[in-house]
């Protein structure tokens, strides 16, 4: 009995060190007539003559152990008065800063993107800034100036895009609206064209497994939008766009603070492309027709007790493309090619959290989303239908054990999809429901040490029980260098046919080798960051490994030019990345990036000749280097950025007849060349407007024939899905940004 005694009190000395209080409040600025404050992110807390500092984070929150050695707490922030309280026995504060001058053209900067110092995931911030450095018309436009994310197009004839990072493809990436699961399963195909760029407020880029609370489908990573606010200070938003190649957007964005608790907002979005051109003269459109619009109306009540958000949003999208002459009313023509889709996509959103203002570590929330995902597709003579019907929930209570040094989550989620498919002839259905429960304890040793274990069980109806453990740890070795790794298992159901939607149009015919399984991986690494000040100069550098090992992997084999084959692995499937980032600032409002990352990525499959051989994976460049500089005069009256990219070769299908631009490699492989891209793009702001002006590809490198067997698009050797470099060459385009705050 004593021995018990004593292991139960070595345990408990482990598991629960002795406590720290903390302090924690929120940071707002009082804007030029606004009737409400509004939170300031980046703000400086420390307490005086000490090293505890933290620094708060989009929502102007901040959290810091007390000091045994102080009682001042300073608040800072460039371009505001700072603020020194006097600190008792207070647990939350409410802070607001204020302007040093009342200028207009007083501007505070914000950092354009960050590692979150705070988090024990590697996740990066990139802010509206960021956002802003480039046209950034929706989301996948987002990630030009990002090093861990590369944005492409799949195919030279859809104008669908996808993303990568870690080195396989955004559908092993759980991409989340507000914490929302939002883009997958057939929306993966256009969703990230349908989130459009001023809806943005921020991205947070979490690499490696993510926290089990939103679910079982994050892979290699996670990524999380949040959408402007109701109650933000700028009531009204209007930006038009339009680029050489006569592509037009007009986003409008109006919020409204309907009483002290309730304000509502509507965000709208219009863009068409009606040019119809040939660059490389293939006969085929460079890029399709399309028309889209886009809504989303939302509420929020904010009580001391109780927020509520809620809202409806609604897209229609229509797209052509296929040969020059090509139009809707020749569609299934076997005398010219053509391409079309028309998606509509309807969802309602609800958040509701019941608040504890005694309790501020307390609290219960409840996340509801329906949505519904209609795709009328055809490609040349083929027709591919697709209807999903989703329902989420998620309940999530948080509190701390004893005190806020350990605090968990736990809670129940549903997950109902409902699809239906038709491709050709064939009809694939499937319905998955999947109740969960999940536990996730946070451990927090004075911001030194974190500690984040988490697990979650689903009952899968087709595929039984799903068991998913995550652990995640940072640990900082002094105030400016931060270690962390994270460990943890991903589960999720492919769906083949809209992930290789633009492989759809060729020749090739789909074969389903048996029936498919669900994916199953593990992901591990680690990051080490290390932040540094050199008299003026500051800056910061990160590195990190992550490797993804699959237990289960979808093969979709285009070895064979006749077919592409879908079945599961059989053999060994992973992906190791390396990346190094250097960020600097070497004098006042002068940003400098430059990032490498390097793909191991592999895949058992099986060659022409019927054997099973490990081989890297396709349309995976295995090098790349980002360098982006940006500089702003002061008041950022005049901005200028310009980012280069160079992309190194990356391995293709064999095709037949051999693609000129294909480089032979040992072993019968081929492989693309490298190429560079250039973008830049200048801004000049004023008190109430924004006039911007820049390029893409300003090098004008096109892959010269992106399509194979153009000339016969019915013929055996037709295939637009062999796009590995960009398809149009240099654009210019132009836009006009005009607010009013509050």
């Amino acid at each position: 009995m004593t021995i018990r005694i004593l292991l139960s009190a070595a345990i408990l000395l482990l598991v629960l060190p002795a406590a720290a209080q903390r302090l924690s409040g929120h940071v707002y600025e009082q804007p030029a007539g606004a009737t409400k404050p509004a939170p300031l992110p980046g703000a400086n807390v420390y307490w005086l003559g000490t090293g505890l500092t933290a620094a708060t984070d989009t929502s102007g929150h901040f959290s810091i152990p007390r000091s045994a050695q102080s009682q001042r707490l300073v608040v800072s922030f460039v371009g505001y008065t700072n603020d020194t309280i006097q600190i008792g026995g207070e647990s939350e504060l409410q802070i607001i800063l204020r302007n040093e001058q009342t200028l207009h053209e007083v501007t505070v900067r914000e950092q354009a993107s960050s590692i979150d110092r705070l988090s024990p995931h590697q996740t990066e911030v990139i802010t509206t800034r960021t956002l802003a450095k480039a046209a950034c018309c929706n989301l996948s436009e987002s990630f030009e100036t990002n090093a861990s994310v590369s944005v492409s197009y799949s195919d030279a004839v859809t104008g669908a895009r996808q993303i990568q990072m870690l080195g396989l493809s955004g559908t092993y990436i759980q991409t989340n609206v507000e914490n929302i699961p939002s883009i997958r399963g057939l929306a993966s195909t256009f969703g990230l064209n349908f989130v459009p760029g001023t809806w943005i407020q921020s991205i947070d880029i979490g690499k490696g497994a993510g926290s089990v609370v939103n679910g079982y489908e994050s892979m290699t990573g996670q990524i999380n939008v949040e959408l402007q606010k109701p109650d933000i200070r700028e009531k009204l938003l209007l930006n038009t766009y339009v680029n050489s190649f006569g592509r037009a957007e007009v986003n409008l964005n109006l919020a409204h603070q309907l009483s002290k608790k309730w304000s509502t907002g509507l965000l709208t979005h219009s863009s068409t492309l009606r040019n119809r051109f040939d660059k490389n003269h293939d006969g085929f459109l460079d890029l399709p027709l399309y028309t889209q619009f886009n809504g989303l109306n939302r509420w929020k009540y904010q009580g001391e007790r109780f927020m509520a958000q809620f809202g409806v949003k609604a897209l229609y999208e229509d797209r052509l493309g296929g040969q020059q002459q090509f139009t809707r009313n020749m569609k299934g023509s076997d005398q010219v090619y053509g391409f079309g889709a028309r998606v509509g996509q309807y969802e309602f959103f609800s958040k509701l959290a019941r608040l504890f203002p005694d309790k501020p570590y307390k609290g219960l929330g409840l996340i509801v989303n329906a949505s519904l995902y209609d795709s009328r597709s055809f490609f040349g003579q083929t027709v591919y239908n697709g209807r999903q019907k989703t329902l989420y929930g998620n309940l999530i209570y948080q509190s701390i054990i004893g005190n806020t040094n350990h605090t968990f989550k736990t809670g129940l989620s549903y997950l109902l999809d409902n699809y239906d498919e038709q491709y050709a002839q064939s009809l694939r259905r499937r319905n998955e429901s999947v109740p969960g429960a999940f536990v996730e304890y946070t451990y927090n040793q004075l911001d030194k040490f974190v500690l984040v274990a988490g697990g979650r069980v689903d009952l899968h109806n087709l595929y039984g029980t799903q068991w998913t453990p995550r652990l995640h740890l940072k640990y900082n070795l002094t105030g400016e260098t931060t270690l962390r790794a994270s460990v943890g298992r991903g589960f999720r159901v492919a769906n083949p046919l809209a992930e290789y939607y633009g492989n759809l149009v060729s020749a090739r015919r789909v074969v389903f080798t048996e029936s498919l399984r669900p994916e199953i991986s593990w992901n591990m690494g680690a990051s080490l960051t290390q932040e540094y000040q050199l008299g003026s100069m500051r800056g910061s550098f990160v590195v990190d490994f992550y490797r993804t090992y699959f237990e289960n992997q979808l093969v979709a084999n285009f070895e064979d030019p006749r077919y592409i084959r879908f079945s599961n692995l059989e053999g060994k499937a992973f992906a190791n990345s390396f990346q190094a980032e250097a960020n600097l600032t070497p004098v006042k409002r002068f940003d400098l990036k430059l990032a490498y990352r390097l793909f191991d990525v592999k895949q058992n499959i099986q060659n022409l000749y019927g054997e099973n051989v490990l081989l890297p994976r396709t349309m995976v460049s295995r090098d790349r280097i980002l360098f982006n500089a940006g500089y702003a005069l002061p008041y950022d009256k005049w901005k200028f950025d310009a980012t280069v990219q160079w992309n190194g070769k990356r391995r293709l299908p064999y095709m037949e007849p051999v693609h000129e631009q294909h480089l032979p490699e040992n072993a019968g492989l081929t492989y693309s060349p490298s190429f560079y891209n250039l973008n830049a793009q200048v801004t000049r702001t004023f008190p109430k407007w924004d006039i911007y002006l820049g390029g893409e590809n300003l090098t004008d490198f096109r892959q010269k024939n992106p399509i194979m067997g153009a000339n016969e698009p019915f013929g055996d050797h037709f295939d637009a899905g062999m796009a590995w470099g960009p398809v149009t060459g240099r654009m210019i385009y132009a836009g006009i940004r005009y607010k009013i705050v509050r």
